[in-house]
């Protein structure tokens, strides 16, 4: 029986090793080898329903299909320049000072654009304007150290596209009436600057030619408009009746209320991109644009002035003078054409032309000069001149971008012409005429990279009105670097 089992269990054993051994997979000895499996690549995102239409700085996509985004852009642009000074001009150490030589930054900015879809925006600009050594420090200093200048804040807007013809926006906005100029890309200019004549009401009623409010702007076909109101900032520009002289307006310090703009325009060829409020100066050839606009901006008693003269003892409390409240208004027209000319070549013509008239009380003029290398608090200190003024001004500006082959094909040349006419109401001889205001620019843009990176090179023939009845002119000679990323 013992046998028996014994049979049994070795049978057992035999036929586990046959099942293990038919459960190995063993390769085959002979034929072709089987096929490697497929490499599975990964699939790439899907590209975003729609191109975001402003191409400019360093995009950081939010979301894999690039819908949702941030662009950065930072850009500086730094001056070299030599100034003749008007007349009695002083210079840091107190001097009578004939002409300088100074450096300066006149821009430098950091620009966010944001978009979560396509109908919310966002925009955050800082930066500072015209640092020099004795200009653009902590504010109340115009012509103090310039040391550590403010950063703050230019633009910081949200807008929310209602539908295609229709944006709604608020905050510290660009979004201006008047010209084209008046809310212009300060980055793509076709010349050194803008000429002063688009901003009117520029740091008195509002920041840097930025205003606090809200606004609608759009497209229709071939009309694009843009309409703001904003709550004017109180003035800076102090004043009292009793520090006015008779007949002649400043703003008034005790406004309060809503400054209303408007800007329209009409485009003939290629329609614009319009996703940032800024206004392209030149294309560079890029497009083809013919646009016709006029624009607007009212403040209701915005400047004061003095119709009488002082009493003989002032009171205690010199508001108590009788003075008169004015109306602060502008309208202007304006032309821009930027087209190629020859394909082949890259070459590009631009020309913009602006018309003004303001309506800013009783003989006002207002004198400005850009980083003014001038110290103490005279008007026309150091290159000063009347910017505008109660009564009417022209500007025009024109260039020509030559061949690309002219200097290799990297670097290219655009020389430009502009010119301003001014004629104001408060600006008159000792025989009581009027005193037209002529300047007069030329230069020449290095495009090394476009208007990423350029250099340009201007000569500004420069009224001195220190002396109205014999105006004399000053050579002024600036050169900027301009880089942006």
């Amino acid at each position: 029986m013992s046998a028996f089992y014994g049979r049994l269990l070795a049978a057992s054993l035999l036929l586990l090793g046959a099942t293990a051994q038919a459960q190995v997979v063993v390769p085959p000895s002979t034929g072709k080898a089987p096929d490697p499996a497929p490499v599975q690549l990964p699939k790439p995102a899907p590209a975003p329903t729609k191109s975001a239409p402003y191409a400019g700085g360093m995009k950081i996509n939010l979301s894999p299909d690039g819908s949702k985004y941030v662009r950065v852009m930072t850009a500086h642009q730094f001056w070299a320049k030599y100034t003749e000074n008007n007349s009695n001009t002083t210079n840091a150490t107190e001097e009578l000072a004939y002409d300088q030589v100074d450096f300066g930054i006149r821009r430098s900015r950091v620009l966010l654009v944001a978009q979560l879809n396509p109908r919310f925006l966002i925009i955050t600009q800082l930066g500072i304007n015209v640092q020099t050594t004795i200009s653009g420090g902590a504010p109340g200093e115009a012509t103090g150290p310039g040391k550590k200048p403010l950063f703050f804040l230019h633009d910081a807007l949200v807008e929310y596209k209602i539908n295609k013809y229709l944006n709604f926006g608020g905050g510290l906005h660009y979004v201006n009436g008047i010209s084209r100029q008046t809310s212009f890309a300060a980055f793509s200019l076709l010349t050194l600057d803008v000429p002063g004549t688009q901003w009117p009401v520029i740091d008195a009623i509002d920041q840097t030619g930025r205003g606090l409010g809200m606004y609608v702007r759009g497209r229709v076909k071939s009309f694009d408009y843009k309409l703001s109101v904003n709550d004017a900032f109180r003035s800076n520009l102090t004043s009292t009746p009793a520090t006015l002289t008779t007949g002649v307006a400043q703003f008034n310090p005790r406004a309060r209320g809503m400054v209303y703009q408007g800007y329209f325009d009409w485009e003939f060829l290629d329609k614009e991109a319009n996703l940032v409020p800024f206004q392209v100066g030149c294309y560079l050839g890029a497009r083809r644009v013919l646009n016709l606009g006029a624009g607007f901006l009212f403040y209701k008693d915005g400047m004061y002035t003095r119709t009488a003269a002082n009493p003989a003892t002032l009171p205690t409390n010199v508001w108590t003078i009788p003075y008169e409240k004015q109306n602060t208004s502008t309208i202007a027209a304006d032309l821009f054409y930027d087209t190629p000319v020859d394909t082949a070549q890259q070459t590009a013509f631009t020309l913009y032309a602006a018309a003004y008239r303001y309506n800013m009380g009783s003989n006002f003029v207002r004198y400005g000069g850009t980083m003014n290398p001038g110290t103490g608090t005279a008007t026309l200190r150091g290159n000063a001149v009347p910017l505008l003024g109660t009564g009417t001004a022209q500007t025009i500006q024109t260039g020509f971008l030559l061949p690309k082959k002219l200097l290799g094909p990297k670097v290219r040349l655009q020389p430009y012409a502009d010119y301003i006419h001014g004629r104001y109401e408060g600006l008159r001889t000792s025989e009581g005429n009027m005193r037209d205001v002529h300047v007069f620019d030329g230069g020449v843009n290095v495009l090394l990279d476009g208007h990423q990176a350029k250099i340009t090179l201007n000569y500004r023939a420069r009224p001195d009105f220190t002396n109205v009845n014999n105006v004399q002119y000053r050579p002024e000679i600036t050169t900027q670097l301009q880089v942006i990323l």
